[in-house]
């Protein structure tokens, strides 16, 4: 059985979209004021944004396929800008799953500090901790909404990873 790592926002729900939105009213530029984004992050409701989020490409579904597939060890590994978040993302997947562990992730930290990568598979929309998981001997995938053709393995449904081989 393959250890994989699926990331939260942007792959199971797109919890990303409303908060750029958020930070675009509050003249915001997520790239480059990391202070004031991280402080809005800090701020915002979890609970009711995760409740109001829409999951990506029948993501829920998906990850109980692959559950079931029994090819994967299947964990959640997300990142978190406060306790507030990683409680209300560890409550979320538990209310759906009762055996799939969750690893908040501090922002500051690279998600390759928090498990073992060689060998381990990493689903994520950011291209950063892709980069960082394949350097640490794990196998990048990236999650994308249209096909890139980029540097990463793609996928837009989590369902295609049954047909991989790894």
């Amino acid at each position: 059985m393959k250890n994989l790592y699926i990331d939260f926002d942007g792959v199971i729900l797109d919890t990303i979209t409303p908060v750029y939105d958020l930070a675009r009213k509050l003249n915001l530029d997520v790239k480059t004021q990391t202070k004031e984004v991280g402080l809005l992050y800090s701020k915002i409701d979890w609970e009711a944004l995760i409740d109001e989020s829409p999951a990506l490409n029948d993501s829920i579904n998906n990850i109980k396929k692959l559950k079931d597939s029994k090819k994967f060890n299947i964990n959640i590994l997300t990142h978190v800008n406060s306790l507030r978040e990683a409680k209300a993302k560890i409550e979320f997947i538990n209310g759906l799953f009762n055996d799939l562990t969750i690893i908040p992730v501090p922002k500051a930290c690279s998600k390759t500090m928090m498990t073992q990568t060689k060998g381990a598979i990493l689903v994520d929309d950011f291209s950063g901790n892709l980069k960082e998981w394949q350097e640490s001997g794990g196998i990048a995938v990236k999650f994308v909404k249209d096909l890139e053709n980029g540097k990463y393995t793609e996928i837009t449904s989590l369902i295609e990873l049954l047909d991989m081989n790894f």
